[in-house]
């Protein structure tokens, strides 16, 4: 009876011990296949992981409807708008260039009509070189610190003239070392002068719209830094338009102070919308 029971218990440990053997192969090929998915694994794994805003799709949808007049100060005055069509093509990339160098701080408006009197004088290299400082002035007024930008128009087209024969750098490296130009207006020029998308031109519009969406997975303090945190999800192919798009929908409807939350299509997805 003993030697029964015996040769039963150690029949049934060998069961026992071949169906854990069988069990931790099988968990054993679950890990691997687990912890080494494969190229089309990990690329699925990476796009799963990618952090997108709440919405952002339909946001964007929205902001177009809105947009689709094309009735905001940048679609008339903005810097796609100052320069002269019909001028040589080096003399034209200069032209978008001062007018972002005189763009910032300052309203479209007041842009367009410092451009056209700059036209109207010459707004060539060397004719602005010939220009002393209060003509250039005069002529520039009342664009948002005119005095610092007469000196900056001066020091960056004797570079342009004395370092790139009259004309514009094409990087964005090149860009942001002239006097008075910043990351924004680089990679603007970049896309309007040279028709190069080398990154999003984010300004004060862009930058106070994609916060109050949460388009940036955390608050950003500074443009440069929204910049940064938008091109990380934001589809290139998008990069283009978002700031044109941006920009007029911050002029007309995501106001500074007192924005239109009654009038905006993305009032019942939008945080500040929520608030007020």
């Amino acid at each position: 009876m003993r030697t029964d029971r015996r040769v039963c218990s150690l029949l049934l440990l060998s069961k026992a011990k071949a169906s854990g053997e069988i069990l931790a192969q099988k968990r054993s090929k679950v890990c691997i296949a687990y912890d080494s998915p494969g190229e089309n694994g990990i690329k699925e794994a990476t796009k799963r992981k990618r952090w997108e805003p709440r919405n952002w799709e339909q946001h964007l949808s929205n902001i177009r409807e809105m947009r689709k007049a094309k009735d905001a100060p940048v679609d008339q005055m903005g810097a796609g708008k100052c320069y002269d069509a019909d001028a040589p093509p080096e003399v034209m990339r200069y032209q978008v260039l001062l007018s972002l160098m005189l763009s910032s701080q300052t309203k479209d408006q007041v842009t367009s009509a410092a451009m056209m009197r700059l036209r109207e004088h010459g707004l060539t290299v060397d004719n602005v070189l010939k220009t002393n400082d209060a003509t250039l002035g005069q002529l520039i007024y009342p664009v948002g610190f005119w005095k610092r930008k007469v000196k900056y128009i001066k020091d960056t087209t004797a570079i342009l003239k004395r370092d790139y024969d009259s004309d514009i750098p094409k990087t964005v490296g090149e860009l942001v070392k002239l006097p008075g130009v910043g990351p924004k207006m680089a990679h603007l020029v970049m896309d309007i002068a040279w028709q190069d998308v080398s990154g999003i031109g984010v300004d004060t519009h862009v930058h106070r719209i994609c916060n109050r969406l949460k388009w940036t997975k955390n608050e950003t303090k500074l443009p440069e830094e929204t910049r940064q945190a938008l091109e990380e999800w934001l589809p290139r192919e998008l990069w283009s338009e978002i700031n044109w798009l941006l920009v007029g929908f911050g002029q007309q409807t995501c106001l500074p102070v007192g924005p239109r939350c009654s009038q905006c299509l993305n009032k019942d997805i939008c945080s500040v919308s929520k608030k007020r």
